[in-house]
């Protein structure tokens, strides 16, 4: 199992550690290649628009990190063309698929910046070019690889004219054209001119430039007729449907926590409701959740209060709910034995009870987000973790408010290795456990939106003043907005909060999504309403962040599935009047009203 991730930043542990690795995988695969392309890539990921073409690099990562592959592209805007410049599975890993992989994510790159052609060198298998039969068969292995996705030589041309009457194997000049037609014979001059001044300019001569560029001459140009592939056989499939729609992780498993004492309205029917709405947009591609360690979970909760809920629900069984009812503000030094006077110990409200399926709900709920959160840094510009029960309100060592582990704190404690993360915080109720986790922490920048904590739960936390401490002073944001807020002042605040967003450069946006703005909640006194939600939607993706959205609260029936769908529609881009968006599915449509439950 691996996963393919783009490398946005030199600045982050993990990253510093795959750059060394790629620099030392590509140094081992092309020897002969110059030195500083491999020593410069680190400075070329920092400052990418350099030598005329934009840089981007993917790697390919097994268990614990350690590099399977990587994938260096060239892009230059201008001429609307990517260059693969290295491609490189780890040698003990060659045939388990990562090249491939890793191709098919670098076509769906060039298709996503609208280029007309992916192009790239590849050694080549003419005996006259090509004198040693090992290394002949080594470059036709490649040259049937690329083959399968579409891309063979550019034909009738002297690309792979030898710069020295003795020298060997001069590479051919390969295209793929992404699907589309080849491209006519002035673009692929200007392109092949572009190739050779910015990459070989200190060996090869104008003359020689000009010779090479001239000998394109079919319009438009033609590609090699297959040599390894039957003519007519079906290429290798692109990946960029997966990619572009939205993955829906919803937790399997919620439905076991169902508290049935009245009044308890985080019920499982809420993810049913937003699930049947959400889908019949046809953005989403539903995945299973992965199982991820408890490591995870003690990263961002204390060990002794995770324990203790794992415990303490094993050994209540098909009891009754355990409520906690006494709470030790005066020595939290010795906790208590007694199971509901414990549940004191370690909540925060007197609503929030502990059951025989709490942890397993909760820990699944966590598997959910961060399958989430691996699908963003996979490449994926947004995914939905549709999950119960919800997490904000969880702090390091104690739950509440519906909430036992903090699912949007531990996705973006697992992101901020890779880079800066936001929080964005948009539930009725402020995260009390978001803010206190990253209180300290400059790395992650925690931003809410919600009822003023004098008159909204959890009336203890969320209060403009609290801007954050020690190293993570400035790094916390509050937005306490009047029981009454109007839509539209909802909307002014959201843009000075995404504005400070913006300022921060996060890598990565965790979307803690609350539906409880809504007009009607009986958790919250707002009247956001379904075009509401989708203004919210359209200013959140304008931002152009990779976002996991975690979804949070949201407790009216009767209009939830439809504000959800509302908010997807804007984050997308959707068109209401048509129901539908430029590449999007023919039956990406509005939802029709759903029934109440």
């Amino acid at each position: 199992m691996f996963r393919i991730r783009r490398i946005w930043d030199t600045e982050s542990e993990a990253n510093a550690l795959a750059l060394r690795q790629v620099g030392e995988l590509l140094a081992t695969w092309f020897p002969y290649a110059p030195a500083r392309d491999f020593e410069t890539l680190p400075k070329r990921i920092a400052q990418p628009f350099q030598r005329g073409f934009r840089t981007i690099l993917y790697v390919g990562e097994g268990a614990g990190g350690r590099l399977r592959g990587c994938a260096v592209l060239l892009h230059d805007a201008d001429l609307r063309f990517c260059f693969l410049d290295y491609l490189a599975a780890a040698a003990t890993r060659t045939g388990s698929g990562i090249g491939g992989a890793l191709y098919e994510r670098v076509c769906d790159e060039a298709r996503k910046m609208d280029a007309i052609g992916l192009f790239f060198e590849c050694l080549p298998d003419d005996p006259a070019l090509s004198r040693d039969p090992s290394v002949r068969r080594a470059n036709a292995r490649r040259l049937r690889f690329y083959e399968r996705f579409g891309a063979r030589p550019i034909a009738h041309c002297a690309y792979e004219t030898p710069l020295k009457p003795d020298d060997d194997n001069p590479p051919y000049l390969v295209l793929d054209p992404l699907g589309g037609a080849p491209p006519g014979r002035d673009r692929v001059r200007a392109i092949a001119r572009a190739i050779l001044e910015r990459k070989y300019a200190a060996i090869c001569p104008p003359g020689y430039i000009e010779t090479v560029v001239n000998s394109f001459t079919d319009d438009p140009i033609q590609l090699r007729p297959p040599r390894y592939i039957p003519a007519g056989a079906a290429a290798v499939q692109p990946l960029a449907p997966a990619i572009a729609r939205i993955p829906l992780v919803i937790n399997d498993r919620h439905e076991i926590h169902h508290v049935h004492e009245r009044g308890y309205v985080e019920a499982p029917v809420r993810v049913r409701l937003i699930a049947q709405e959400i889908e019949r947009l046809d953005l989403f591609e539903r995945i299973a959740p992965e199982h991820f360690s408890r490591a995870w979970v003690y990263a961002v909760h204390d060990r002794n209060f995770v324990d203790y809920l794992r415990k303490t629900c094993a050994k209540i069984g098909a009891g009754p709910s355990v409520y906690p009812y006494v709470f030790p503000i005066r020595n939290r030094s010795h906790p208590p034995r007694d199971l509901p006077l414990r549940a004191g110990y370690y909540c925060i409200d007197t609503f929030t009870p502990l059951n025989a399926n709490v942890y397993a709900a909760a820990r699944r709920a966590v598997d959910c987000a961060l399958t989430a959160a691996e699908r963003v840094l996979a490449g994926n510009r947004f995914a939905y973790a549709l999950i119960r029960p919800p997490g904000h309100h969880a702090e390091r060592s104690a739950f509440g408010g519906f909430c036992y582990f903090n699912n949007a704190a531990i996705a973006a404690h697992y992101l901020s290795r890779y880079g800066p993360v936001a929080v964005l915080d948009i539930d009725y109720h402020h995260g009390n456990g978001t803010q206190e986790i990253f209180y300290e922490r400059a790395d992650v920048l925690t931003v809410s939106i919600h009822g003023h904590p004098s008159v909204a739960y959890p009336y203890f936390s969320g209060f403009a003043s609290e801007r954050g401490a020690g190293s993570g002073l400035g790094y916390n944001l509050n937005f306490p907005l009047p029981e009454q807020t109007a839509p539209e002042a909802y909307r002014r605040t959201l843009a000075i909060a995404l504005a400070r967003i913006r300022k921060f450069r996060p890598r990565f946006l965790v979307l803690a999504m609350g539906f409880d703005t809504a007009k009607g909640d009986p958790t919250g006194s707002w009247e956001n309403r379904g075009e509401d939600f989708e203004q919210i939607g359209a200013m959140i993706a304008a931002e152009s962040y990779p976002t996991a959205i975690i979804q949070e609260g949201g407790y009216r029936t009767r209009t939830l599935g439809r504000n959800a769908a509302r908010f997807f529609v804007g984050l997308a881009g959707l068109k209401r009047e048509s129901g539908k968006r430029a590449g999007a599915p023919a039956t990406a449509t509005m939802p029709a009203p759903a029934a109440a439950c």
